[in-house]
C-alpha cells in the first residue's frame, strides 16, 4: 500500500528552478535549433519561395542532391573504446595555413537575395570561427568589403571564367590585390544545369513584385522590409538580368575553357589554385601532374548534371590516388559534422559547406550562421570523441564503412559492343555476319551426318556427372 503525503516546501524548492524566458525572438528560434534541418525549417518558414528554392533547389530531377545526402547516411562508424578523450584537436593545416575545423564557407551566388546581411554575415561569421571564407564570381558583395569584414582570416575567390576573360581575370586581379590567398576555379559549368525550380517560380535577378511574389511575401514582412530599405542588391558581374540565373549563365560563361586554360589561369595567380568540381579519377589524375594544390570533388551541390558521381564515394579512391600529390577536398550533401568526420576519414583534407551556411543566413543573419558553425563544430567534437580519436590525424578509413545502396551493374558483352566507335561497326557487322555463316554451316553439316549415321537402339548408360567447380566469392559489401 502506497502511503502518500502533502508536499513540503523544502521538497518542492529544488524542483522550482524555472528558465529565464529569452524574450528575443530570433535568439529563441536558434537555440532551438539543434541541427542543420532545423534550421533549414526556420529558413523555409521566414523567406520568399523563389529566393529559398534557389538556395534548396538542384537540377531537373534533383537526384544528384538526394543521392549524395544519402551517402552520408548510408555509413557505419567503427568506434574505439576506453581512450582519453578529454581534449579534442580540431584543426589542422589546409594549403599551408592553419585552420579551427576542416571546413570552410562554400561560395554562393546572390547571397544577399538569400538574406540581407549575405556575405558580409558569412566572412564575419567564418573569421570568428577560424574558418576560411569563399567569395563567388556571382556575389553580391565586393572582394574589398569581404577583406574588411575579415582583414586577418582566409579568404578564398571563386572564379567563373567568363566568355570575356579580360573581366575574369579582372576580378582575380582585383582578389590577389586585396589579399586573398586562395583562387578555386570551378570547372564543372560549361552551360548551365536545368533548374527547373527557378524556371517554375520565374527567379529573376533581382527579384520582380508581381501579384504571385507579394501574395508570398504577406507572412515574411521582414525578409520584403529588409530587401526594400538597405543597399540595392550589387553583383560583381551584372547589374539586372530579367531571366533564371540558367540562362543568365549560359549567357557568360565559356564552354571552351581546358586545361589550357586552366594552365594560364594558374599562372597569373600567386597563391593556391584548387580546382572544384571534380567528378572522376583520370582528371584528378591529370590535374596532379600539373601542380594544382588541390581539388574539391564536387557535383556543384547537384545543380548542373543530375545523376552525377556521389562526391563522397569517389573520395577513397581519389584520397589514395592523388592525396599525396595535392589536396583533396570535397563538398554536396553536407548536413553534420558527422559527415565531415566521415569525409576526413576517408581522406578528405577540408570540406565546403554551401546549403548548410545558406540555411543560418537566412534563419538568423551573422547570428544564424554562428549557429551553423557551432552546430557542425560541436558535432564534430562530439563525433570524434565517441570514435576514440584526439585529433584529425588519427582518424583513418578503418573509422568508416560505407554502405552500398547504389552497385553499379556489369556491362554484357552485347553493350559493349553496341558501344564501339561508328567506324568499327561495319567491320564488326562483316564479322559477325561470317561467324553467323559458319555456324549456320556447321549444323547443317552436323544435321546431315546425323540422318546418315547408323541409329544405336541399345540403352545409354547416364554418365557420370563432374562437378562443378566455382570460384569463391568476394565477401559482399554490408548492405542497406
Amino acid at each position: 500500500m502506497v502511503q502518500r503525503r502533502i508536499p513540503r516546501y523544502r521538497d518542492l524548492a529544488p524542483l522550482m528552478n524555472f528558465k529565464t524566458p529569452e524574450l528575443n525572438a530570433k535568439r529563441r528560434r536558434l537555440d532551438g535549433a539543434l541541427t542543420i534541418w532545423d534550421l533549414q525549417k526556420i529558413a523555409q518558414r521566414r523567406t520568399p519561395r523563389a529566393a529559398f528554392d534557389y538556395t534548396e533547389g538542384a537540377a531537373e530531377a534533383e537526384i544528384s542532391l538526394k543521392r549524395a545526402r544519402q551517402a552520408f547516411e548510408d555509413i557505419q562508424f567503427t568506434p574505439s573504446i576506453l581512450r582519453d578523450v578529454s581534449t579534442v584537436s580540431t584543426g589542422w593545416d589546409v594549403l599551408g595555413a592553419p585552420v579551427s575545423f576542416p571546413f570552410g564557407i562554400a561560395p554562393t551566388g546572390f547571397t544577399r537575395m538569400m538574406q540581407t546581411e549575405g556575405e558580409v554575415a558569412g566572412a564575419g561569421a567564418a573569421a570568428a570561427a577560424g574558418i576560411p571564407f569563399s567569395l563567388s564570381t556571382m556575389g553580391t558583395t565586393s572582394i574589398e568589403d569581404v577583406k574588411a569584414v575579415n582583414p586577418n582570416g582566409r579568404n578564398w575567390f571563386q572564379l567563373y571564367m567568363w566568355k570575356d576573360r579580360d573581366r575574369s581575370m579582372a576580378l582575380v586581379d582585383r582578389a590577389a590585390k586585396a589579399g586573398f590567398d586562395t583562387l578555386l576555379v570551378t570547372v564543372d559549368v560549361p552551360v548551365a544545369g536545368a533548374r527547373l525550380r527557378d524556371k517554375r517560380n520565374g527567379f529573376s535577378i533581382p527579384p520582380q513584385l508581381t501579384a504571385g511574389t507579394v501574395l508570398n511575401a504577406l507572412p515574411r514582412p521582414e525578409w520584403w522590409i529588409n530587401f526594400l530599405t538597405t543597399e540595392p542588391l550589387a553583383f560583381a558581374s551584372l547589374d539586372r538580368w530579367s531571366g533564371t540565373v540558367g540562362e543568365l549563365l549560359d549567357t557568360m560563361f565559356d564552354p571552351t575553357v581546358t586545361f589550357e586554360d586552366l594552365a594560364w589561369i594558374k599562372a597569373q595567380w600567386p597563391g593556391k589554385v584548387v580546382v572544384k568540381g571534380v567528378q572522376n579519377l583520370d582528371d584528378a589524375r591529370k590535374l596532379a601532374t600539373m601542380g594544382i594544390d588541390g581539388i574539391t570533388l564536387s557535383n556543384h551541390g547537384g545543380r548542373q548534371l543530375d545523376r552525377a558521381p556521389i562526391p563522397f564515394h569517389l573520395l577513397p579512391d581519389v584520397a589514395r590516388e592523388v592525396g599525396s600529390d595535392m589536396e583533396v577536398h570535397l563538398d554536396t550533401g553536407i548536413m553534420s559534422g558527422a559527415d565531415i568526420v566521415a569525409s576526413i576519414a576517408l581522406g578528405a583534407r577540408f570540406t565546403m559547406i554551401g546549403r548548410a551556411y545558406l540555411y543560418g543566413l537566412m534563419a538568423g543573419g551573422r547570428e544564424g550562421v554562428d549557429r551553423t558553425i557551432s552546430i557542425l563544430s560541436e558535432q564534430i567534437i562530439r563525433t570524434m570523441r565517441l570514435l576514440g580519436v584526439t585529433s584529425l590525424e588519427e582518424l583513418t578509413p578503418a573509422h568508416v564503412v560505407q554502405l552500398e545502396r547504389l552497385v553499379p551493374r556489369a556491362v554484357s558483352p552485347s553493350a559493349v559492343a553496341a558501344a564501339e566507335p561508328a567506324a568499327a561497326r561495319p567491320r564488326a557487322r562483316k564479322a559477325a555476319a561470317k561467324v553467323a555463316a559458319d555456324v549456320t554451316a556447321t549444323v547443317i553439316e552436323t544435321t546431315t551426318a546425323k540422318a546418315a549415321a547408323p541409329q544405336n537402339t541399345a540403352p545409354k548408360t547416364p554418365a557420370a556427372k563432374t562437378p562443378t567447380t566455382r570460384a569463391p566469392r568476394t565477401a559482399p559489401a554490408a548492405k542497406v
